[in-house]
């Protein structure tokens, strides 16, 4: 799981330094060049939820491995693409393959996990994984500058081939019942479709269509669920209170996330006057920052992961308001930093807590809706962004400050209600969700 995803993430994060390079290389025109990104996203935040529920029924360690090889034969035609078409058509299938990782790789630890030890598993998994933030974007300017940006693509075959093989060895107990359940092929049609409806309006609010599009699909993935006597998604996991409110503030402080990964290299270079190496170096805080707060999860008590994810946003949603009006460069590096802990602490919790108040065979469909969710808001962190480079740092870091400020008040309305009946409410989203 750590390797699988430390794969998804260095590509991820590596690529986006590389861009400009792409396009002089490619000849892309500007309006293609973000599908590179954009691509990835939409596959694998819109196929998640089915990727999740495949590995449910199908074996999380064949999906597993499926995914990794996948991922790792896209990123070999990804670095050998003749044309940007090509290569994101390559970044597409890449991002099946992200969806297919993430997900069955969640399940598989969570379930392989002596009783008890699952969280903490998971949130070293996720600290390892988190390094690929930290060597990500350093890793991906050098080799674009120094060797090729198809080097980046290069690096992540053999990390995509040990995840395959490690897959392989791994042990897994699956439930009998669910093996034989059929694919909910309605559910999963109609949930991927909203899903990219979705994101495409979060790239392009004033299209309205996409909204439409999105609401539609949606209904009609709540009648196919209803009538299906193997639903997708069980829709109970969504009356489970404490699994819905860590996804939502998960993907509140994801899109925070986003924002801040991109904002402040860019206000460094292009607000401040520093070289790119220079602004790599200062990112390094607050990317050890994020990369700790999968370990930091992984200890904190299911009872106590409402409560824990309210602090987290709110001391988030302060930091980022003093970065945002911060005139000094010591002051924006230094709150960035306290945002980083806060959010990396967040981001866990959604994948860790989530896992820990859902039941043990369900636990690839949860994981997948929640993965699915997080990658989706991904495109709201990126829209801040672009804010923040056409006005400055304040517009998008004061946007992500309010928002996690507002996630931190429901947060903590949800802790409030559950705070004296909380391990009866969390007993009963294990026996629904």
């Amino acid at each position: 799981m750590a390797v699988g995803a430390f794969c998804v993430q260095l590509d991820s994060f590596a690529l986006n330094p590389a861009l400009p390079v792409v396009r002089a290389d490619l000849h892309g025109s500007p309006a293609a060049v973000p599908w590179v990104v954009s691509g990835y996203l939409l596959a694998a935040g819109a196929l998640m939820p089915a990727a999740g529920r495949l590995a449910d029924l199908y074996g999380r360690r064949r999906m597993l491995t499926f995914g990794a090889v996948l991922f790792g034969v896209s990123a070999a035609l990804c670095a050998m693409a003749p044309t940007l078409p090509f290569l994101v058509a390559a970044r597409v299938a890449q991002g099946v393959g992200g969806a297919l990782i993430m997900p069955a790789g969640l399940a598989l630890l969570t379930n392989a996990a002596p009783p008890g030890h699952g969280r903490r598993a998971t949130g070293r998994a996720l600290g390892l994984a988190g390094a690929a933030t930290v060597c990500g974007p350093f890793l991906g300017g050098v080799l674009a500058q120094s060797a090729s940006w198809r080097a980046v693509f290069w690096l992540t075959v053999p990390f995509a081939a040990v995840t395959a093989w490690l897959a392989r060895r791994a042990d897994e107990s699956r439930d009998a019942s669910a093996a034989q359940s059929p694919l909910d092929v309605a559910g999963a049609w109609t949930a991927t479709g909203a899903l990219v409806c979705l994101a495409r309006w979060l790239e392009h609010v004033g299209e309205w269509g996409w909204a439409a599009g999105a609401v539609l699909l949606g209904a009609l993935f709540v009648r196919a669920e209803r009538r299906s006597p193997a639903p997708l998604v069980d829709l109970a996991l969504f009356r489970n209170l404490p699994y819905v409110t860590l996804t939502a503030a998960g993907a509140v402080a994801n899109a925070a996330t986003v924002a801040l990964l991109y904002v402040l290299p860019l206000t460094l270079q292009q607000g401040r006057g520093w070289g790119a190496s220079g602004a790599g170096v200062a990112f390094l805080a607050p990317a050890v920052a994020l990369a700790v707060g999968g370990p930091v999860a992984g200890r904190v008590r299911p009872g106590a992961a409402v409560s824990v994810m309210a602090s987290c946003l709110a001391c988030a949603g302060g930091a980022l308001w003093v970065a945002g009006a911060a005139t000094g460069t010591s002051v924006l590096v230094v709150a960035s930093t306290g945002a980083a802990v806060a959010l990396g602490v967040a981001g866990g919790l959604a994948l860790t807590g989530t896992q820990a108040v859902v039941r043990r065979e369900r636990a690839g469909e949860a994981s997948g809706v929640t993965k699915s969710v997080l990658t989706v808001t991904a495109g709201l962190g990126l829209a801040l962004t672009g804010a923040g480079a056409t006005g400055g740092v304040l517009p998008s870091l004061a946007l992500s400050a309010v928002g996690c400020l507002a996630g931190a008040v429901l947060a903590a309305a949800v802790a409030a209600v559950t705070v004296a009946p909380g391990r009866r409410v969390a007993g009963r989203g294990r026996r629904r969700g």
